[in-house]
């Protein structure tokens, strides 16, 4: 069985760490050519919609302005 393809993705700015109405929730690990990203993508259906989501400055705002790695985000 094929999995549908995410077609929207959403980087979460200061107060935004988690989407609000996903199913299908998970979470995926990864790096990029630019490195992590500031945190695990979470990958989950919305009104029918695959959707990624990833918080800019990881979950808890852990992550300053200057050192988010936005090439990999």
């Amino acid at each position: 069985m094929t999995e549908d393809p995410i077609r929207i993705g959403v980087i979460g700015g200061s107060g935004l760490y988690q989407m609000e109405g996903l199913i299908n929730v998970e979470e995926r690990a990864i790096t990029t050519p630019f490195g992590d990203p500031s945190d695990a993508i979470v990958i989950g259906t919305l009104e029918g919609v695959r959707v990624a989501f990833v918080a800019r400055h990881g979950r808890g705002h852990r992550i300053t302005p200057t050192e988010v790695n936005y090439r990999a985000n």
